[in-house]
């Protein structure tokens, strides 16, 4: 293994795997089974772990330790044997193939994929709701809420804190509904925005998601958080609303680095790729996960969609790297989506099919350790 920050060799056949997501995971264990002749492949990423976010409700429950939800990096490339670079992109020029690292460093490839993950806009969210640098728990990148909510868990102890999480998405209500599990004497609000809990969700779904809420004694409020101390957060109707601890679990924003990139994205930033995971503007570019957009539509923009399509993105740069055509990777008619109570309870919908109660969650929590344990297995290949 490798940490050199020396600028790119002009090599012809070199790889660059920028972020250590989930797709990319699943590349490092496939070419640790089987490696690819004469092709150079290099690492971008400056963790040293990827946080298996499904399981950060379980996380923030008390279910999962932190060990239990990471995948360590270091495994996985020395197995592959991979130069891995530990450094955050800052720009790219897909015309010139051209990655700028944080350090100044600039690689040159073939053939890059990116698979970086989700990130808040920290500056818009500041933009948006004042204070929440200062005063915020943000989700993502998830090692600070990693570190900060072991703490926030002591502090209850001494007396019931008053936690809001801020958001009404999927992240935000599981949050809530661990946060109740975990810190039971809480007094517990969910700023839902305007548009309320689950909006996007199919009726049966949202019904039952909004039925979970409140048997927990969760406090939902359909309005928009526009300020924050550390003491409380003001509401846009004007209220405001007492306030030790605020999770900022809003929505996820496209890499600033993608701006001025050359490569085509969609109204939201976020790259545009075919159903083979390959940039719509540039055929030398794939991607998976938060960081793209099928044009199709037939897959969605998360992380359990990364995971799908991990083993069809491997495929396709192997392919791509043998002078092979890439093939598409065929996204299920109809989705799963399962979400966790925090209390081993959980709900999953497949179509117009909905399941609530411990089945929802066993099955949740058995798919979440499964892919980290299979990635963990993981071992050097045969000398």
């Amino acid at each position: 293994m490798s940490t050199a920050t020396a600028p790119a060799s002009p090599d012809p056949r070199k790889l660059v795997l920028l972020g250590a997501g989930h797709a990319h995971v699943q590349v490092l264990s496939e070419l640790a089974r089987r490696p690819w002749p004469d092709v150079e492949v290099t690492l971008v990423s400056p963790h040293p772990q990827l946080f298996h976010f499904p399981m950060v409700a379980g996380y923030v429950a008390g279910r999962y330790s932190l060990d239990a939800c990471n995948i360590a990096i270091e495994p996985l490339v020395r197995a592959s044997a991979v130069t891995w670079v530990r450094r955050s992109a800052v720009a790219l020029d897909a015309n010139r193939r051209m990655l700028r690292l944080d350090d100044g460093t600039e690689l040159t490839y073939q053939w890059l994929s990116v698979n970086t993950g989700a990130v808040q806009d920290r500056d818009q969210i500041e933009l948006d709701l004042p204070g929440a640098r200062e005063h915020g728990l943000f989700v993502r990148p998830f090692a600070a809420l990693g570190a900060l909510w072991p703490k926030v868990v002591e502090l209850a102890e001494s007396r019931a804190r008053r936690v809001a999480i801020v958001g009404g998405g999927d992240t935000a209500m599981e949050l809530a509904m661990a946060v109740r599990h975990r810190l039971p004497q809480a007094a517990l609000t969910l700023v839902a925005g305007t548009a309320g809990v689950a909006s996007g969700q199919p009726a049966a779904m949202r019904e039952r998601l909004v039925l979970a809420l409140k048997q927990r004694r969760i406090n939902v409020l359909p309005d928009q958080a526009t300020r924050l101390n550390d003491t409380e957060l003001t509401l846009g109707s004007g209220a405001r609303l007492a306030c030790d601890v605020a999770l900022i679990a809003t929505g996820v924003s496209a890499p600033a680095w993608l701006q001025g990139s050359g490569l085509a994205c969609d109204a939201d930033g976020f790259m545009t790729v075919d159903a083979c995971q390959r940039s719509s503007s540039h055929a030398n570019v794939f991607a998976a996960g938060d960081v793209s957009t099928r044009q199709d539509g037939l897959l969605p923009r998360n992380g359990r969609a990364a995971v799908s399509a991990g083993p069809t993105l491997a495929a396709n740069l192997a392919a791509m790297a043998a002078g092979r055509h890439a093939t598409a990777h065929t996204a299920p008619a109809r989705a799963l989506k399962l979400l966790a109570y925090g209390d081993g309870h959980g709900v999953a919908t497949w179509g117009a099919h909905t399941l609530q109660g411990r089945v929802a969650w066993w099955w949740k929590d058995w798919l979440d350790r499964s892919f980290v344990r299979r990635l963990r297995q993981t071992s050097p290949p045969d000398s």
